[in-house]
């Protein structure tokens, strides 16, 4: 009646969830007889939908999990890398708009319709078929680093290179509390050396899983795939409401029982050390490295893929604008994600497991009964199936809208649904192999926080900057994706730049130990040599390696500065070239242009019929909104702000600073002795 460390009752609910959803794409298969109704569910989704779908699609286990690790490797400062999210909330505010507004069926038919390039809208759809990769395959990682944690071997199941494995990791951590203590034999500093190394490497664990990856991913991703091919955006849509109370429950279920694991709320404060129940304390802390972050995050959040599957598919303005609230109560669950990594601090001292990622699912393993785990497991499927499913869905109509449209412009929509339905089952095996790829959630993190930054400044600049032009969008798209994306992550592949000794440098730390420049880490090459050359491991920071080259000698700076350096010269550098590369290059055809803004400033009208009309004034007269513009005769296509504007943003930054405010308080609970 149990599978490893699973009781019969927890199998129960995952297979009954499995159930329900698939149950949930076949009634919604009867939506899904055209490309607007399979991709957008007909644009009739109102504020619930779009609530759910916003908080679904934002609110995903590997966001759960990373915030976890990174506040016990951290300290609470680590949750700005998810948090910072709270101060665009009133930016989605207007942001959702645009993308209802431009009435499109893709995020790369703005290249089309603004610029007539069909070039640009295919290079765009295989960026995001690579973005997707990323994204699934982190979606798949992360429910596999919490299944993996619940389901463990007993030792007496475990092989002999296992069971030194665990062993050496448990000899590894005791080396490093005495050495922290200052009480460390000097004849024991080799062996601990040799034991730093290879926890670097990955070699030591703290436990043996019974499950492995490939089987797990293939399994996991089959279910998400056998519903979204059968109902397409509608099925998407109303498993998002199950799956949200399902996310809720995962989030909040490990904070009364840990807390009362701790021995309560006085003692679980008392074994967090206070500096890392500071917010603005610790790696993380600054100002500079809170905006550095949310300057990356609102970039890359235009290029996004499955904004115009979501807010596209609203059946109307307010509606697309009212999904800001699903995004405000996830910021609720980063709260609880934050005290989860505080509560793991208390529970397991600071480094008091091998692999932070597994935080999540130790927790739950340790602190949940029978049927309990079972509700977690669900809830994290459920989340990641949410992530999947959106995704997959706007890869899909990326490659059926701009790829296969383009080779068989006259394909019946029975033939483009059949299309569209590989491509689901494409996206979604390509997230399987990137996922068996991944091994770091901090350096994933990392990935996804900047992926879309080059496409994101380009479609910023479209919806606002009439200047723009298509050769400006192929220059910074290259250009930045090999900057802050290929020479980053191919660097650790490249023996020549991993060990070159210029860039294999050292800064003292805050603790005084020797930290990289330019790299996550450095070992050694030999390990078994004390005297061997050092190498660098991670994501190498070209970024940096730049700025140096340029007088700026980021070796000065602490290891939060380099990062905080790296980031603004993420957000900042394709809009450089986007605006110096225009300038240089010719207009885009006046005529298009006019359509395009004259578009972007026509209401979406309450009905199709109403607003077929209003569309078709503006066709005769591009011009008759320019009366809004902020800055008359300039190239730039801000409007003035109407009063749902003015009072919707007000309204957004309330609850903003609320939320803010709630979580202050409750570290102040946490830190007061």
């Amino acid at each position: 009646m149990i599978f490893g460390s699973l009781h019969w009752l927890d199998i129960a609910v995952v297979v009954a969830y499995f159930a329900a959803v698939i149950y949930i794409g076949q009634r919604a298969s009867k939506a899904t007889k055209s490309e607007e109704g399979f991709f957008l569910a007909g644009r009739k989704l109102g504020k619930l939908y779009q609530f759910f779908l916003s908080f679904g699609n934002a609110t995903e286990p590997q966001g759960a999990v990373s915030t976890a690790s990174l506040v016990y490797q951290r300290g609470v400062a680590g949750v700005w890398f998810s948090f910072q999210t709270v101060f665009m909330n009133p930016y989605f505010w207007f942001m959702n708009v645009w993308f209802r507004r431009v009435r499109l069926m893709t995020s790369a038919d703005l290249f089309e319709d603004r610029f007539g390039s069909r070039g640009l809208s295919r290079l765009y759809t295989l960026s995001q078929v690579a973005v997707a990769c990323v994204f699934l395959g982190f979606a798949n990682f992360v429910a596999y680093k919490i299944a993996s944690s619940l389901v463990t071997k007993a030792e007496a199941q475990m092989t002999v290179v296992e069971r030194a494995s665990v062993e050496n990791y448990g000899k590894y951590k005791q080396l490093e509390r005495a050495d922290a203590a200052g009480k460390l034999a000097p004849e024991r500093r080799a062996e601990l050396t040799d034991l730093r190394d290879r926890y670097a490497r990955g070699e030591l664990r703290n436990f043996i899983t019974l499950l492995r990856p490939v089987p797990f991913y293939i399994a996991f991703t089959a279910i998400v795939g056998l519903y979204i091919v059968l109902g397409g955006m509608s099925a998407a849509a109303v498993n998002e409401g199950l799956q949200s109370v399902l996310i809720i429950v995962f989030s909040v279920i490990l904070i009364p029982t840990g807390i009362a694991a701790a021995g309560g709320w006085s003692a679980f404060a008392s074994k967090v050390p206070v500096q890392m129940a500071d917010l603005f304390a610790g790696e993380g802390n600054s100002l500079w490295f809170i905006a550095a972050v949310l300057l990356v995050s609102i970039v890359q959040i235009h290029a996004l893929s499955h904004n115009m599957t979501i807010f596209g598919s609203a059946k109307n303005e307010f509606a697309a604008r009212f999904g800001v609230s699903g995004n405000y109560l996830k910021r609720f669950m980063i709260i609880l994600w934050a005290f989860t990594g505080l509560i793991a601090i208390a529970l397991f001292g600071v480094g008091g497991l091998s692999d932070p990622d597994m935080v999540w699912g130790t927790m739950s393993k340790q602190l949940l009964g029978p049927g309990l785990v079972g509700l977690m497991l669900a809830g994290v499927l459920a989340g990641t199936m949410s992530t999947l499913a959106a995704k997959a869905l706007a890869i899909s109509s990326l490659t059926v809208r701009n790829f296969y449209r383009h080779i068989r412009p006259d394909a019946t929509a029975e033939q483009a649904l059949v299309a569209a339905r590989m491509a689901v089952i494409a996206v979604l095996a390509l997230g399987v192999v990137s996922a068996i790829l991944m091994d770091n959630v901090q350096a994933i993190v990392v990935l996804v926080l900047t992926v879309n930054v080059p496409f994101g400044a380009a479609v910023f600049m479209i919806f606002f900057w009439r200047r723009l032009t298509a050769q400006a969008v192929w220059v910074s798209v290259i250009v930045s994706v090999l900057a802050i994306l290929v020479v980053p992550l191919v660097g650790d592949y490249v023996p020549a730049i991993r060990q070159a000794k210029s860039l294999t440098i050292a800064s003292a730390g805050a603790d005084g130990r020797p930290v990289a420049v330019y790299w996550r880490q450095l070992v050694r090459v030999d390990p078994a040599r004390e005297d061997s050359a050092l190498e660098g491991r991670g994501r190498f920071n070209f970024e940096c390696w730049l700025l140096d080259r340029v007088g700026v000698h980021t070796a000065r700076f602490t290891p939060n500065g380099r990062e905080t350096a790296q980031f603004f010269f993420d957000g900042l550098f394709p809009f450089a070239l986007l605006m110096l590369v225009s300038y240089f290059t010719p207009r885009t055809e006046k005529a298009r242009t006019d359509l395009f803004y004259g578009k972007m400033k026509t209401p979406v009208a309450e009905t199709p019929e109403a607003d077929a009309e209003e569309m078709e004034k503006t066709r005769r007269e591009p011009a008759r909104f320019d009366g809004t513009k902020l800055f008359p005769r300039t190239d730039w296509e801000f409007a003035r702000w109407t009063r749902v504007d003015a009072v919707g943003f007000a309204v957004c930054c309330a609850i903003s600073g609320g939320i803010i405010g709630l979580f202050v308080f409750l570290l102040n609970l946490t830190t007061a002795r």
